[in-house]
């Protein structure tokens, strides 16, 4: 979805749905209120986040499954497989699956490590736990109070921040600030910035990957359709390449034979190289990905100590 402006800033329409956002609220409380989080035979690392929208989730879990493997550990991923036709729970194969069969993100998570797709997550823990998993890292999920964290991880955007402050529908918030960070074990923070929390802080960046260093003093014509696609763009930047144009779509959006032509042919015009995300280039149809380039990005943490010394506590505990 793409964040309506209103969101950014306490304004009047803001403040005239605040009545709704508390009732969000109230709604969210209670079920954390009424539930009995079932506790998995394994650790569960819930990689979650205070709103809606793209933060860094993924590259997230990603990362954390990526350093477990590090320490002899078998992480399995699990995810819901937003907008993924397949309730699962099934184990996603990148090369036979589709973004509309299991989402997007599972497909980068599964690159990774073995994901689980389900739309019940405590069933895709189930099968993550049969298909041998030492340590589950949840994509996503904060918000459900029916499964137990071992770990629970906030991912903030540096950058965009928690928006005006408020609970949908009056700004991005799934839930108050206040109450979210409270449950956290640590927030991950993404980018440059601070963030006012007592809470352990592990701060990151999204680096992009020595590959993408061939893109230095090339034409780009660069497209997105990710939470923040300005991100993407920056990032092109960043490495040096020429960007002659570039092109926002909102998050997850799902691209077809024929704008996927017309994007290859826009770039062409320009005299430029089609590229973009990993995470869009999977939604592309098969017949156009040989003709757009990827940037892929990793996470990197400033204190990389900290991280691994608590993946081993989690894994001895």
């Amino acid at each position: 979805m793409k964040a309506p402006a209103f969101w950014e800033s306490d304004n009047a329409l803001a403040l005239m749905m605040a009545p709704l956002g508390h009732l969000y609220a109230l709604g969210g409380r209670w079920r954390r209120q009424a539930a009995t989080p079932w506790q998995a035979p394994v650790p569960v690392i819930c990689v979650g986040n205070l709103t809606v929208g793209g933060t860094g989730k993924t590259p997230t879990a990603v990362a954390l499954a990526r350093r477990l493997a590090v320490i002899g550990c078998k992480p399995v991923l699990v995810s819901r497989g937003y907008r993924g036709r397949l309730g699962g729970p099934v184990r996603v194969d990148p090369r036979t699956h589709l973004a509309a069969d299991t989402g997007d993100e599972p497909l980068l998570l599964a690159e990774a490590a073995p994901t689980i797709v389900a739309k019940d997550r405590i069933a895709g823990v189930r099968a993550a736990v049969e298909l041998g998993a030492e340590v589950i890292v949840l994509d996503d999920g904060f918000q459900d109070p029916r499964l137990r964290h071992d770990l629970a991880l906030v991912v903030v955007d540096a950058g965009a921040g928690f928006g005006n402050g408020r609970v949908l529908p009056a700004g991005p918030l799934r839930e108050p600030i206040s109450e979210g960070l409270a449950r956290a074990d640590a927030i991950v923070l993404i980018g440059d910035g601070g963030i006012d929390t007592s809470r352990p802080l592990w701060r990151a960046r999204l680096v992009p990957n020595e590959a993408s260093l061939r893109f230095r003093g090339i034409r780009v014509f660069g497209f997105a359709g990710i939470g923040r696609p300005g991100k993407f763009f920056a990032t092109l930047r960043e490495i040096g390449a020429e960007v002659v144009a570039a092109r926002a779509f909102p998050d997850h959006h799902p691209y077809d034979e024929d704008i996927a032509a017309l994007l290859i042919e826009e770039a062409a015009r320009l005299g430029a190289t089609p590229v973009t995300t990993r995470k869009d280039w999977v939604r592309l149809p098969v017949s156009a990905r040989s003709m757009v380039s990827v940037v892929d990005v990793d996470l990197s943490f400033a204190d990389e100590d900290a991280v691994m010394r608590r993946l081993k506590d989690l894994r001895r505990g």
